[in-house]
């Protein structure tokens, strides 16, 4: 039997931990998988893309636990009533190639970005940041503006979106949750809701080299997690802000981010930083305030795999329903798999011999 975690599941150890305590376990299992970077068998996402979307399948290993995921990305799927994303992920046994669990990530892939995004900004924003600008409003808002609230300290939020329902339902939904001392602002431009804050986040949808954020608009000092742009031919700033002299580009995994990143839209030998080498001491991130720090954001494997561990190890130990999926069969010998299929054909099937 193999351990499964559904969506109720996850929701539920998020409820009974807290949105906070979730999400800053969530990014201490991160960051602790990230200083041991070199523990990793790493490699770029495998990517299928056609004409709407992209399906994605996301492997690592620390040579004793393997995990994968399925992720797909289809922009225009919310205008059929379906999500932009899903995933699911494996946890297996290096040693005997089991999978000891099977889970949704649609839900989770939305928290460990923004786990990601608020411990990235935690080594790389201004320790002041208090404002943040949220371009795009949209499924991963939400979990973007609850880590940046509890693991950041931000106190202000500023709106954008073309679609104004998104920007409504994500007001209505930070509304419901009662945040102390939380103001939210809604802004009719990407210009004024990035005027004058700390932080600024992009996570849009649409599948094109877009230019979300424009040179005019960055402020000497700022912090931009850009996580919207995130497969092949998807960017969401302008190239010019991450040649300025004083900006500094950190990506997840460098080989992945060529292709993927907003630096897929410069030249190759173009200067960037992997935030293992930051938490190493290795590189800094920001040397002074009035730097321009860029996390160039594409999710990488080994955050699925921190989310992965994390949720079995939660769903051990807090209470609740556990369940478990019979994907392996269970054989008195190894060496017979038909044995138990040739009991129940037996019993179902009488045999016939022909007679000559």
């Amino acid at each position: 039997m193999v351990d499964y975690i559904g969506l109720e599941r996850v929701q539920e150890l998020v409820a009974r931990l807290g949105a906070a305590r979730f999400i800053e376990g969530l990014a201490g299992e991160i960051e602790a998988d990230y200083r041991r970077w070199r523990d990793f068998d790493k490699s770029a996402r495998h990517a299928t893309h056609s004409p709407v979307g992209v399906i994605e399948l996301m492997p690592i290993s620390d040579g004793r636990m393997y995990s994968f995921k399925y992720v797909n990305g289809h922009p225009k799927n919310t205008a059929r009533g379906l999500l932009t994303v899903t995933a699911f992920g494996v946890l297996a046994d290096v040693e005997t190639g089991y999978p000891v669990l099977l889970s949704e990530l649609t839900f989770t892939t939305a928290l460990r970005t923004a786990a990601m995004s608020a411990l990235a900004a935690r080594h790389m924003a201004r320790p002041s940041s208090r404002t943040m600008a949220l371009i795009g409003n949209g499924a991963q808002a939400e979990f973007q503006a609850l880590a940046f609230y509890h693991l950041l300290g931000i106190r202000e939020l500023r709106l954008f979106d073309t679609d104004l329902a998104a920007t409504e339902k994500l007001e209505r939904n930070l509304a419901l949750l009662q945040l102390p001392g939380l103001r939210v602002t809604r802004c009719l431009s990407t210009a004024e809701a990035v005027q004058g804050v700390d932080i600024v986040t992009t996570a849009t949808a649409d599948k094109c080299n877009a230019t979300i954020l424009q040179p005019q608009m960055i402020e000497a000092g700022m912090h931009l997690n850009a996580i919207g742009g995130d497969c092949p031919g998807k960017t969401e700033l302008h190239g010019d802000i991450l040649r300025r002299s004083d900006a500094r580009v950190v990506v997840e995994f460098e080989p992945q981010s060529r292709i993927e990143g907003e630096i897929q839209q410069l030249e190759p030998t173009f200067p960037v930083v992997e935030f293992a080498d930051v938490l190493a001491g290795k590189a800094q991130a920001r040397t002074s305030d009035s730097d321009v720090t860029i996390f160039d954001s594409v999710g990488f494997a080994l955050e699925d795999f921190s989310a992965l561990r994390y949720l079995h190890r939660l769903h051990h130990e807090e209470r609740g329903t556990k369940r478990e999926i019979d994907l392996l069969p269970a054989l008195q010998d190894p060496k017979d798999l038909f044995g138990g299929l040739a009991g129940r054909l037996a019993a179902r099937v009488p045999l016939r011999v022909a007679r000559g």
